[in-house]
């Protein structure tokens, strides 16, 4: 159980000394990748050995004044005392990083977990253990959507103050928008599908980022209405596009809703509404959604594929052992990661991986599917290696559903 009041005593205790000394103390939310899914596959004894054999390595990767808390599963809470500036906290970074390119010794298998940090300093960033705590999590968030091993707390990673009832009015409301970003055909160069998106124009704050309210909605009941919106909202702008054979919609599925009772069947009532085929739909779920509850979901993507809905995993390359789940599910797609395919030009180790997916897709008869295509280069080089499918700005921004529709439908009508 995590001691919060403790880890805010020993923070506490370094901040009147660092002060009066002018040196810094960082405060570093670390989490291990793979380590959750220890005790998912293996049980938590072996979960348990696990997470402490990560925080032997931690503790002997730093100085003695540091401090190593357990704060859950795969996180951990880092305490740097006596610190004279950022260079120290990347030196400590490096030597983490460097300490986990060694398997975990010890367990039934060699897990090489990947650490991600993100670091609060004080004072610069905040001055109390509370706030340091939060904005160290902030950055933690921030290094693991952008795919960074560390990262520093920057204002900008503060998410908009949401309120419960005023998303859930928004959603009731139909105040939300559907844009749609271009799947784009890399064989035939042509735009085969969409990927449909969230946005929230909301009066008091402006443009919500999807990042902030997406996650808002899964952390309470309202990522069920947030889904229920997505798909209605989707299908009637693709109602609007019958005529347009092949094209697909893609909807996101968090993993806290894709396997709940009932979730197919609404999907399939609402295609029926507006006389749509199943085949229009390609159903993303994340990697943690399979993890999550690998009977359910398999169950789940089994019920939707045989109904003709499209399955596609997405974030694929980056999950914690993406090819030994995938045997276990009737994936249609792949989506390769956007940290792989932006460094594609210029790591050829990165390149090597990408084009083992797209075979290995291929030898599965699934498609795949690039995001994140970022420029011509990238594009090509995709091209070349096989992959079927891509998206990202270079190909097309996101733009408002109605706005992607109506052009679309302008460009395909015979003239």
């Amino acid at each position: 159980m995590l001691n919060r009041a403790g880890i805010f005593d020993f923070i506490d205790r370094q901040l009147a000394p660092a002060a009066a000394a002018d040196d810094h103390v960082a405060v570093i939310m670390l989490r291990v990748e793979g380590l959750r899914e220890v005790s998912l596959r293996f049980g938590y004894a072996t979960g348990e050995q696990a997470h402490l054999r990560a925080l032997e390595m931690i503790r002997g990767a730093l100085r003695p004044v540091d401090r190593v808390f357990s704060a859950g599963d795969d996180h951990f809470v880092l305490v740097l005392p006596r610190l004279h500036g950022r260079n120290h906290v990347l030196l400590a970074a490096t030597r983490l990083i460097q300490t986990f390119e060694a398997p975990l010794p010890g367990l039934p298998y060699p897990l090489q977990g990947r650490p991600e940090m993100g670091v609060a300093l004080y004072p610069g960033h905040a001055e109390t253990p509370d706030l340091l705590c939060r904005r160290a999590e902030l950055a933690l968030a921030a290094a693991h959507a952008r795919g960074e091993s560390c990262q520093f707390y920057e204002p900008q990673d503060t998410p908009e103050e949401i309120f419960y009832e005023e998303l859930r009015e928004a959603i009731e409301a139909n105040r939300l928008c559907a844009w749609f970003q271009p799947v784009w055909d890399l064989q035939r160069g042509t735009i085969v599908g969409v990927e449909s998106l969230a946005r929230w124009p909301s009066p008091r704050l402006g443009l919500v980022s999807p990042a902030s309210f997406v996650e808002f909605a899964e952390q309470s009941d309202l990522i069920l209405a947030l889904t229920r919106w997505s798909i209605s909202a989707t299908l009637r702008h693709a109602a609007s596009l019958r005529g347009a054979p092949g094209l697909t919609f893609a909807i996101n599925f968090s993993p806290r809703v894709f396997a709940r009772p009932g979730l197919v069947e609404q999907l399939m009532d609402v295609l029926e509404i507006w006389g749509l085929p199943p085949s229009v739909v390609v159903a993303e779920i994340t990697e943690t959604a399979l993890v999550n509850d690998l009977q359910a979901s398999a169950q789940a993507m089994q019920r939707m594929r045989e109904r003709g809905v499209r399955i596609a995993i997405d974030d694929f390359g980056t999950g914690y052992a993406s090819i030994a789940y995938l045997r276990r599910f009737p994936a249609s797609e792949l989506k390769i990661d956007r940290s792989l395919v932006c460094d594609l030009t210029s790591d050829p180790r990165t390149a090597t991986l990408v084009q083992s997916i797209i075979q290995m897709a291929h030898h599965m008869e699934m498609t795949t599917v690039a995001e994140g295509v970022e420029d011509q280069a990238t594009q090509e080089l995709l091209t070349t290696m096989g992959c079927d499918y891509a998206q990202g700005y270079h190909l097309g921004r996101p733009e408002p559903a109605g706005d992607f529709v109506a052009r679309y439908a302008q460009a395909h009508t015979p003239a």
